[in-house]
């Protein structure tokens, strides 16, 4: 029996997650954490009989605590709510579903309690990958990639020697604007943004497929995960999303993992990994697909890729000023408070106003995050 953990559990992949534990009888939920959504939360508790939960606000744990009174049931809060999710001894796996950097501390704090880490939060390895992946090799835990892309090449790297890897492929959809040029970006809408081609994903990450930050966040995720430097990492556009990721070796050979825009497939081979298990849904037709295109990316269009690129390759606490400045600049365009394009002009802005910090430590992670945040606040 899997006995895993969900921080994020109201999210896209945190319901996700809970649709691979309804379809398998053999993985138990020991623990769930949400933000603000407890209607949400109260359903999982009394489908899935967690022993723990955890909201961030304390008055409204005091809700859920009343709402779920019938239950054994512990109900926590906060930063500490969050921790004590993460290290349930009665767990093996924690699922990362949470959204931004405040999924940091737990990750390292389950890591420590030698939880293997099904991976979903981007930030953590973009803004402290340099922390995480030394401390999961020195705690002997496992970094199992959720994304469907990272799950793609970790699938096409199984009994592969990492060492013959000359290129990793990254694709991407290219999002909703594809084919577009910059002049045309200018009076796009929330809810333009937010129709994606092939994938139905959370709103943040939706735009951040829009402008393409995700495809640079997902860069720099790989550069950490499978241990290259940039120049072995080339995005390429592929629309149909259905080559989800490539791996080129040192031979010429190139190994891909494809299938249907399902992000069910690389959660449950987390959860199960090594073994693969029986999934529903739909299959590849290939007389049906007809073709797979390829293009190059448009960086000078689409600026969130070029600077991930650069915020990669100046390292330190920049990927942090990036991260941190798209977030905030993604909350101002879904409240329609800046247009589709300031997203990039904070982002830049951000960049260039940074004094970089080397090797920073968790604390300056997070204080980097604040003061991006107050930067952005003071002008826009």
């Amino acid at each position: 029996m899997k006995k895993i953990a969900i921080l994020g559990s109201t999210g896209s992949i945190g319901t996700q997650t809970l649709e691979v534990v309804r379809e398998n009888k053999d993985i138990k939920v020991t623990a769930l954490a949400a933000g603000r959504n407890i209607k949400m939360l109260e359903q999982q508790i009394r489908e899935f009989h967690p022993k723990l939960a955890s909201v961030w606000e304390e008055t409204d744990a005091k809700k859920l605590r009343t709402a779920v009174a019938d239950l054994d049931i512990r109900i926590v809060s906060g930063m500490e709510g969050l921790i004590e999710v993460s290290v349930i001894p009665e767990s093996d796996i924690l699922v990362t579903a949470i959204v931004g950097m405040i999924g940091i501390v737990p990750t390292i704090e389950a890591i420590k309690a030698g939880k293997d880490i099904a991976l979903a939060n981007k930030e953590t390895l973009v803004t402290a990958g340099h922390i995480i992946m030394p401390l999961s090799k020195q705690c002997g835990v496992s970094i199992l990639p959720v994304d469907s892309e990272h799950s793609a090449i970790f699938q096409s790297l199984n009994g592969e020697d990492r060492g013959q890897i000359e290129k990793i492929l990254l694709t991407a959809s290219g999002g909703p604007f594809r084919g577009r040029k910059r002049e045309e970006l200018g009076q796009i809408q929330v809810e333009d943004a937010l129709k994606h081609p092939n994938w139905t994903m959370g709103q943040k990450i939706t735009i951040d497929s829009a402008t393409l930050v995700n495809k640079g966040l997902e860069v720099m995720e790989a550069k950490w995960l499978f241990g290259v430097d940039l120049d072995r990492i080339q995005v390429v556009v592929q629309p149909q999303s259905v080559i989800h990721s490539m791996v080129q070796f040192t031979d010429g050979a190139v190994i891909a993992q494809l299938g249907t825009p399902d992000m069910k497939l690389p959660i449950q081979y987390a959860l199960y990994y090594p073994n693969r298990k029986f999934l529903g849904g739909e299959r590849l037709d290939f007389a049906k697909l007809g073709q797979i295109t390829f293009e190059d990316p448009d960086m000078e269009t689409f600026l969130g890729l070029r600077f991930a690129f650069e915020a990669s390759r100046a390292g330190g606490s920049m990927p942090t000023v990036f991260n941190a400045a798209n977030e905030r600049a993604v909350s101002k365009f879904l409240n329609r408070k800046i247009g589709f394009l300031d997203i990039y002009e904070i982002i830049h802005f951000c960049m260039e106003q940074h004094s970089l910090i080397r090797e920073p430590s968790v604390a300056q992670i997070l204080e980097t995050e604040q003061a991006v945040y107050e930067m952005i606040e003071s002008r826009w």
